[in-house]
């Protein structure tokens, strides 16, 4: 009961510290929006390289050759790094026999996904040769690849030792000075391990009951070289970033998995007796974020910035609870680090059965060092040469006490929702002369954010969707020559620009960006790495803003050309005037007649994100409508509308039959004589008009009364035919007893039982649509009611031809609405709503 308490208790607190961390993002940025939102098809400059093989996860670049490996399950590709799209390829096919997929199958092994050749090491080995491992079914193997053929060596040694045997575990690689250093579950029995292999002396990490490794998953490494410019002697150390259970609090917490940094000297040796093989200076720290425990490590970058007591490590974690996504970024200094590894133990209690701080005495040398020049004066070489208490120490003691924390103690950004997989990190020196770092950021689902650090916050630039269907992003490298972010994963290589300045069309819109890569130069957004190199004597002119992202332009308002949108609607209708705004961070203000501000309210407009929806249109509402997008301080015209609201719809000009215009005569040259007798005629002539159409209208309606009788034949029929009688049909109409005159004629009881098909005249045209300015801009949808506010829209589907109901149907329905009146006494006078 208790340790379920425990567990509720720290649950709450996580969640605690994560909404405490996003209630503060509004000042700090914690959890920032993304500026912009580009979806899949709306990217340009992307170049994307893909074969018939899968998962493009290890990429090797080597950007003074101009080229990008890839390693693929079952091939290995060589691209031209400034294009990977282009056809010219080298490919090498590296699949297992049939043997060995049988023996991978007869193990147990997935056939969809484990029996295969994963590539999962390719490094740089000589000027002349690359080195190469896979998993190769379960067996792993590796081999060498002249990079000057590009072609696989024939001779195979066994890759056990250096690579995994599961395609799904987590492996790191990096070669130093001839030595390979990896870290993986190795063999068959999937224990996690860090070892060293090749051409120094082979060492691996020691298997006790305290578990160096409890159970862990590698994320990274990286080499520092802190032998460099130091007094001290000092070694390089190999830095390590993983994941493992949790073995020094109460068993409440046992399970839990907790971010790890290991470290162990490049030029150990081993102990002599006691750690043979084994590293004598393996220590580990925790690493924490924002919530010890409750948080695992996704990816870890290394920032060189120069000098190696300048690096900075960026990592992306997420919750480790499964019904909680979040992630968060966090920076660590190699200063703080080496403070931790600097400072007190921890120590195994039996009798509790946790860890706890080491109070006793600390042999000397200090154990975990590298060798240093204290350590020679005083005879300890190299690492065989360190006394039999220090390397026990060393052995009982790997865990350090204090954890590594974050640089201002508390993450960078925090994000809800999303998964973090890979992160990537680039310096860049603004036209402020302040260096700032850009993150790219990979997601579980197939998208990127590119971020960028300003103080101790986090701005989103935009996120890109560059995966048409969601898959995680595995693989993230930055070519600074080639200006270019390579991305890998299950589908393929995607190469896209790091830069993206030619997306931002204004002065406005470069400038809210803060992009570090861009600058307005007064005309075009374009990059300031090469306006410096191509227009140095215009570089000073251009214009960034990164601090506070509205400085720069010449005004605070842009009202730049736009073309107006005219909206005519009829009196009653509502109207959406659509404002789309680019920036998710933008809100959009509207203006009447250039002054008025609109803002929410019961009556007749509504605000949205989308648009102005104005309801039951009045006359009053007609006017100049301007919509503005409005972001940190700065407006943009974004839209302007020109609404009229008219009483009724303006009557059709019957364009067929002109009116005439009669020209008078108005020449100045002419008596009053002649114009007095042109006058006196067209009176004339307007007056016998007038007399002919009078006879005709009253002929006309002589005949109407004929005619407007009901012909009630035989009440028992239920059949109706509708009959089109005129001229042409003049026989038909004597034998159906009818007129002839072209007038209409229902006659119930003798309908046709022809098919509707034959014979039958084409059906009328549909009414004109209505002129552009008439649209209301509410979009409808075929066959849907849609409700708004008490107005209903409704928009029938024109069918094709194919699909036109046929005339039997309409005279069945008529048939229907007669069958229902049949009984109906007959008046003289024709009813206009019985046809």
């Amino acid at each position: 009961m208790v340790k379920q308490m425990t567990r509720c208790l720290v649950v709450l607190c996580t969640i605690s510290a994560i909404g405490y961390y996003s209630s503060e993002g509004s000042s700090v940025g914690l959890d920032a929006t993304p500026r912009i939102t580009v979806a899949y098809n709306e990217i340009s400059d992307l170049r994307r390289f893909s074969s018939r093989v899968s998962n493009y996860s290890t990429l090797l670049l080597e950007d003074e050759r101009g080229i990008l490996y890839v390693g693929a399950r079952g091939a290995i590709f060589s691209l031209n790094s400034s294009n990977i799209s282009q056809r010219y390829q080298k490919a090498i096919p590296w699949e297992v026999t049939a043997q060995k997929h049988e023996e991978c199958m007869k193990k147990g092994k997935n056939n969809q996904t484990e029996c295969f050749n994963h590539i999962r090491l390719l490094l740089r080995f000589n000027e002349t040769h690359l080195y190469a491992c896979g998993t190769y079914a379960f067996s792993p193997l590796c081999t060498y690849i002249d990079s000057r053929t590009f072609v696989l060596s024939s001779e195979t040694e066994e890759g056990k030792e250096k690579c995994p045997y599961d395609p799904a575990k987590g492996y790191i690689s990096i070669l130093v000075d001839g030595g390979l250093y990896t870290a993986s579950r190795y063999e068959f029995r999937n224990l996690p391990d860090i070892r060293r292999n090749l051409f120094q002396r082979s060492l691996k990490t020691e298997e006790s009951n305290l578990h160096w490794l409890n159970d862990a998953e590698f994320v990274s490494a990286a080499l520092v070289p802190e032998s460099m410019n130091v007094e001290v002697g000092d070694d390089d150390k190999i830095y390590y970033f993983f994941n493992e259970k949790v073995v020094e609090e109460s068993s409440s917490f046992l399970g839990s998995k907790t971010a790890s940094i290991a470290r162990v000297c490049k030029s150990d040796l081993g102990g002599k007796k006691i750690l043979q093989r084994k590293w004598t200076s393996f220590l580990k720290a925790r690493l924490v974020c924002y919530m010890p425990f409750y948080e695992v490590l996704q990816s870890a970058y290394t920032l060189e910035l120069g000098t190696w007591d300048t690096t900075i490590f960026y990592g992306a974690f997420v919750s480790q609870w499964k019904n909680m996504e979040a992630s968060a970024i966090c920076r660590y200094s190699i200063s703080d680090i080496q403070k931790v590894f600097e400072g007190p133990y921890m120590e195994y209690q039996y009798s509790s059965r946790k860890w706890s701080r080491y109070e006793g005495e600390v042999p000397s040398p200090r154990p975990g060092s590298c060798i240093t020049n204290e350590f020679r004066s005083n005879g300890f070489n190299t690492s065989q040469d360190l006394p039999n208490n220090v390397l026990d120490f060393v052995k009982l003691h790997p865990l350090m006490y204090e954890k590594v924390r974050p640089i201002e103690e508390q993450p960078l950004l925090m994000k809800r929702n999303i998964i973090y997989t890979r992160i990537a990190v680039d310096r860049v020196k603004a036209l402020d002369n302040v260096y700032y770092d850009v993150l790219f950021l990979g997601t579980d689902d197939g998208w990127l954010h590119k971020a960028v650090v300003i103080g101790s916050a986090v701005h989103i630039i935009e996120e890109m969707q560059v995966y048409k269907f969601p898959q995680p992003i595995e693989k993230l490298v930055i070519s600074k020559k080639q200006n270019t972010l390579y991305i890998g994963a299950q589908s393929g290589v995607l190469q896209i620009p790091l830069f993206g300045c030619s997306q931002y069309i204004s002065c406005y819109d470069c400038i809210l960006a803060r992009n570090p890569y861009c600058a307005w130069d007064g005309h075009v957004c374009r990059d300031i790495i090469g306006a410096k190199n191509r227009y140095i004597n215009d570089w000073t002119q251009m214009t960034q803003d990164m601090q506070n992202g509205n400085g720069g332009c010449l005004n605070s308002t842009d009202d730049g050309p736009l073309k107006k949108k005219v909206r005519t609607v009829i009196k009653g209708n509502d109207v959406l005037l659509q404002c789309d705004l680019r920036s998710n961070l933008a809100r959009p203000q509207w203006y009447v007649n250039g002054t008025n501000k609109l803002y929410n309210s019961e009556g007749h407009t509504r605000l949205g994100v989308d648009g102005l929806l104005i309801t039951d249109t009045l006359p009053e509402h007609s006017g100049e409508y301007n919509c503005y997008s409005e972001e940190n301080g700065l407006q943009s015209l974004i839209a302007a509308y020109s609404l009229n609201v008219l009483l009724e719809l303006p009557k059709e000009k019957n364009l067929s039959t002109p009116t005439p215009i009669i020209q008078l005569p108005t020449a100045a040259s002419q008596s009053s004589s002649n114009i007095q007798f042109i006058y006196i005629s067209t009176i004339t002539i307007l007056g016998v008009l007038c007399m002919v159409l009078s006879v005709v209208l009253l002929y006309v309606s002589c005949q109407q009364k004929k005619k407007g009788k009901y012909a009630v034949r035989n009440s028992r029929s239920l059949n109706v035919e509708l009959q089109t009688v005129s001229s042409q049909f003049k026989e038909k109409a004597e034998e159906s007893n009818s007129y002839s005159d072209g007038c209409l004629q229902i006659i119930p009881g003798e309908a046709s039982t022809m098919s509707p098909h034959k014979d039958m005249p084409p059906p009328p045209p549909p009414p004109p649509p209505l002129p552009s300015e008439f649209t209301n801009g509410i979009s409808t949808l075929p066959n849907m009611l849609r409700k708004m506010n008490g107005n209903s829209y409704m928009l029938l589907r024109q069918n094709e031809e194919s699909s036109l109901p046929s005339y039997n149907s309409f005279t069945e329905e008529l048939s229907k609405i007669l069958e229902k009146r049949k009984h109906t006494q007959l008046v003289e006078k024709l009813d206009e709503s019985s046809v």
